[in-house]
C-alpha cells in the first residue's frame, strides 16, 4: 500500500488535501498529524477530530516545549521581520520534524502539505522534508487550487471546515501568534472589520486603568511575572490575556514574502510585544553601545532566515553563539506600562547595569566636566577641515 503522511491543520486547505491524495494522486493510505505549538485546545481537538473522520490514521504530537524553546531563542533575538513577529515562521520547521517522525515511522513514500505555491509556509515545510529525503506532495499548489474552489469542494463532499465563502479567511494560531489572511484583506485599501481580532480589545475601548507589569529576565530569557516565577509556556499565555485586554499587539502591515510578492497580513500578538519590547529596554542597560550597534545588524540577519525556513544554515547557528554570549549580561526586569494598545518601559534594574547614576546625574561632581574639553576638540574635526577646503 502507497501511503503518504499529510501535515494536517484541520482546516480548510488540509482537510480537502486528504481527499485529493487519494482521488487525483492515488495513495491507499492518508496519515495526518497534527503537532501542538500552542494553539487553542478546541482547534487541536477539532483537528484530531477531523483527522480520524477523514483520514485513514491520526497523530496528534505536543511539540509545545519545543516552540517555548524556540521563542526564548527569538526572545533574545528580538526577532521581527519588517515588524512581523515571526510567530508561524518559527513554528513551521518544528512542525515538519515532527511530521517527518511520523513518516520514519510508518514507513510513507510521501509527506504532503497544504501549502499554497504563492506563500512561505511551502519553502519552510519542504527545506526540512527534502532534508530528510522525502518525495513531497503539494496539492494546493500542483492543481493550482483557489480557495473558492476548495470551498465549493468541501461542500459538495459534506466536509466540515471553518472558512465560507462569506468568511474564507485562511487563519494561523499557535501560543506567539495569531495571523489573518485572504479574502478581502487582500485589498490593501480595505479596512479590517473589528470581527477579524480575536486575541485583542479594539485599545480604543480597552481597559481606561493602565496596569504596570514586571518582568524579570534571567540571561535573556523571561523567568518571572509581578515577582512569581512560572514555566514559559505559562507566562506567554498570561501576557496574552493581559495584553489582549488592553488592546496591545495588533499589526496590520504590508509584508515581503520570499517568493518576491508583496501581501497584505494582520496578526496578534500581545505577549510577543510586551517580552521583546522589555527585552530590548533590558539590553539598553546592560549592552555597550558597540554591542548594541553589532546586535542590531545580526537580529535582522537571524530574523530573515527564520522567516525564509532556513534554521538549518550553519549561518543560523553562528548567529545564534554570538546572540547568546550577548545574553550572559541580561539578568534584570523591567516594568512595563500598558494603554490602549501601548506599551511603554517606566523601570528597569540590573546588577550588570552599565548606566551609573553617580556618572551621568547633573547634581553629582565624579567627573570633572573640564576633562570633555579635549574631547570636544577634536570632535568633528575632519568636518571642519573639509569646510575650510570651501571657503
Amino acid at each position: 500500500m502507497s501511503k503518504v503522511v499529510l501535515s494536517y491543520s484541520g482546516g480548510l486547505d488540509t482537510t480537502v488535501a486528504i481527499f485529493l491524495l487519494k482521488e487525483k494522486y492515488g495513495f491507499d493510505e492518508v496519515i495526518t498529524v497534527t503537532v501542538d505549538i500552542g494553539q487553542p485546545e478546541e482547534d487541536v481537538r477539532k483537528a484530531e477530530g477531523r483527522g480520524k473522520k477523514y483520514a485513514d490514521k491520526h497523530y496528534t504530537i505536543d511539540a509545545k516545549k519545543e516552540f517555548v524553546k524556540a521563542l526564548f531563542q527569538l526572545i533574545k533575538a528580538n526577532g521581527e521581520y519588517e515588524g512581523y513577529v515571526l510567530g508561524t515562521a518559527l513554528a513551521r520547521p518544528i512542525i515538519a520534524e515532527k511530521v517527518v517522525e511520523v513518516a520514519k515511522k510508518e514507513k510513507a513514500e510521501a509527506i504532503a502539505h497544504g501549502c499554497t505555491g504563492k506563500g512561505n509556509d511551502q519553502l519552510r515545510f519542504e527545506n526540512v522534508f527534502y532534508q530528510y529525503g522525502f518525495r513531497v506532495v503539494a496539492p494546493m499548489r500542483e492543481l493550482n487550487l483557489t480557495r473558492e474552489w476548495e470551498i465549493e469542494f468541501a461542500k459538495e463532499k459534506g466536509i466540515e471546515v471553518p472558512a465560507t465563502k462569506e468568511r474564507p479567511y485562511s487563519i494561523d494560531e499557535n501560543l506567539w501568534s495569531r495571523s489573518v489572511e485572504g479574502g478581502k484583506l487582500e485589498d490593501p485599501t480595505f479596512i479590517p472589520p473589528e470581527d477579524i481580532w480575536e486575541w485583542t480589545a479594539n485599545p480604543k475601548d480597552a481597559q481606561d486603568e493602565p496596569e504596570i507589569v514586571k518582568i524579570d529576565f534571567e540571561r535573556g530569557v523571561p523567568v518571572a511575572l509581578n515577582d512569581e516565577r512560572m514555566d514559559g509556556l505559562e507566562l506567554i499565555k498570561r501576557l496574552n490575556e493581559i495584553g489582549g485586554k488592553h488592546g496591545i499587539g495588533r499589526t496590520d502591515m504590508i509584508e515581503d514574502r520570499v517568493l518576491g510578492l508583496k501581501s497584505r497580513e494582520c496578526y496578534e500578538h500581545p505577549a510577543a510585544t510586551i517580552l521583546i519590547t522589555a527585552h530590548r529596554d533590558l539590553e539598553r542597560l546592560v549592552l555597550s553601545r558597540r554591542e548594541l550597534k553589532f546586535k542590531a545588524i545580526v537580529e535582522e540577519e537571524w530574523a530573515e532566515l527564520v522567516y525564509y525556513g532556513l534554521t538549518n544554515d550553519p549561518l543560523f547557528e553562528a548567529l545564534n553563539a554570538f546572540i547568546d554570549k550577548t545574553q550572559e549580561r541580561v539578568t534584570g526586569w523591567v516594568k512595563v506600562k500598558l494603554f490602549k494598545g501601548s506599551v511603554m518601559p517606566v523601570a528597569r534594574y540590573s546588577d550588570f547595569a552599565l548606566y551609573k547614576p553617580e556618572l551621568t546625574s547633573f547634581d553629582t561632581a565624579a567627573i570633572d566636566q573640564k576633562y570633555a574639553e579635549g574631547f570636544s576638540r577634536f570632535h568633528g574635526l575632519q568636518g571642519r577641515i573639509y569646510k575650510t577646503l570651501f571657503t
